[in-house]
Parts: C-alpha cells; structure tokens; sequence
C-alpha cells in the first residue's frame, strides 16, 4: 500500500493530492433495511480503509432538508452514465436522513430518448427547475459536438452550476461543464476514449488519466461507464460516511471502497486557511 502526496499553496487554499491505491475493504453488514438515521455531522476519514482520499463536506450544507439532485437529460443521454449515479443518490434516503432528492431536469420538460431508446419524462424544464445542490451531468450522443453549440444549454449550466454546491460529470459531461467554465481552476477527467478530444479541445483545463473519477473542490468528474457508481459512491461517503457508502453498496451489490487495482481515485482537498 502507497499514497503520492503533494502540497502546495493557491490562491490561499491549500491543496492536497492523494492518490489511493488500496484494495477493497470487506464489506460490512449494514443489516436489513431499518428505519434511517438522521444525518450525521461531517464524517471524520475512516481509519479502516486509510488509503481513500476523503474529503469532509462543507459544514454549511443544509441538514433540515434533502439534497436536491438534479439530472440534465438531453436526447442521447447514455443510460448507464444516468441510471448508475440516480440509483445511488436516490438510495441514500433509506440509510440517512433526509438523504438526497432526485429529479431529472430536460431543456422544455418533455420527453428525451436515451441512446438505447428508452424514452424518459423529465420532472422539471430549465425555467422551473427548483434550486439544484448538486448537478449531475450524464453523458450523452452529442456532448462532443451540437450540444457544445447550444447556447441555452450552455447558459443554463453555468447559471445553475455557479449556484449548485457539486457539479458531478460522468463520462462526457465533463465536456459540457468544461464549455460552460464550471472546471476552470479544477483538476477534471472524463471518458478514456475522448480524453485526446478533450485535451485539443480545452488545452487550458488540468486533465487525469488513467484514474476512476477525480474529485478538485465542487467539481467530481468521472471515466464513466460502470465506473460512475464510483464517484457516485464516493459522493455518498464524502456527504454522509462510509457506513452510509457501504449500506447503498450493500444494496446495490456493489463493493465499497472501491478496489484500487480497478482504477484508483484521485481526490483533491481543498481546505480554507
């Protein structure tokens, strides 16, 4: 077992790299599904699984209230790189309270089809989307391309992104939040296959390889693919703990920490001097 540790100092904050490389832990018997507890204050890092970078939340996320989770849906969304982090934020809710609210959110608030051709129902349209804590950003057809050149879209993601308290990107959303500035200053990552794309396209933005998922600040950017459960998990476990982590593992029969040999995570602190 190793961590590359590095320090140094930004804009007065500093930051700190770790890169985990431990193997899974065993998993831990939540029980059956009981009544959830109330959220608890920031958790402390594990000293069972010491190797996951982990990251206190900011102590002035509302506890009174659910998590408002909001997932853009555009025609061409992949259905693996949206199913895979809404079924893990919505789980939250039966090992926590008041856990995360989950809600789709389409440019008009109509129907979208994924690329598989499952047609979906948005909850919400961009001009009465209640205000969004985390936005998700799931891959789809044409992040690489039209959806780059769409000026609502862009528009909406910079004015609801600048709000949220995480902007989560999986796959090739990260192109998205990219155009929309919201990884400017940000370490980010995104599909291994357009990583080149996204190098020539925003040769200004930090980018990693060869990592899961890369948490920088409010910004958590995935390689998508099964691979979002990942950084959805890890979302869960900086929010709410690792027991939380493990119970919606638990459920979805997923392993939690993850196995570093997969593919290692690459987390960013950022502390406030």
């Amino acid at each position: 077992m190793s961590e590359l540790v590095f320090v140094s100092r930004l804009s007065s904050v500093l930051v700190v790299l770790a890169l985990a490389t431990a193997g899974a832990a065993a998993a831990q018997d939540p029980g059956s599904v009981q009544e959830p507890r109330a959220a608890p204050n920031p958790p402390a890092p594990s000293a069972a699984t010491p190797a996951l970078p982990r990251v206190p939340p900011p102590d002035d996320l509302p506890r009174d209230r659910p998590l408002r989770a909001g997932f853009l849906v555009l025609d061409g969304v992949y259905g693996t790189e949206l199913v895979a982090p809404y079924d893990v934020l919505h789980h939250t809710v039966f090992h926590t309270r008041p856990g995360v609210e989950v809600f789709t959110v389409s440019p008009d608030g109509g129907k979208v089809r994924t690329f598989e051709g499952l047609e979906l129902d948005a909850r919400y349209a961009f001009d009465d989307a209640p205000p969004i804590d985390i936005l998700v950003v799931p891959s789809a057809e044409h992040n690489l391309d039209s959806d780059l050149g769409n000026e609502a879209l862009i528009a909406w993601l910079q004015k609801t992104g600048a709000k949220a308290r995480y902007v989560v990107s999986l796959c090739d959303g990260a192109f998205l939040l990219a155009k929309a500035g919201l990884l400017e200053g940000r370490l980010a990552t995104t599909f291994p296959g357009d990583q080149d794309a996204f190098a020539r396209m925003f040769p200004k933005q930090e980018l990693r390889r060869n990592v899961s998922f890369v948490h920088d600040g409010h910004a958590i950017t995935s390689v998508g693919g099964a691979r979002s459960y990942d950084a959805a998990l890890y979302l869960v476990d900086h929010l709410f703990g690792e027991e939380v982590a493990r119970g919606v593992a638990k459920g979805l029969v997923l392993p939690w920490p993850p196995a570093a040999e997969v593919l290692p995570a690459l987390v960013i602190r950022y502390r406030q001097e």
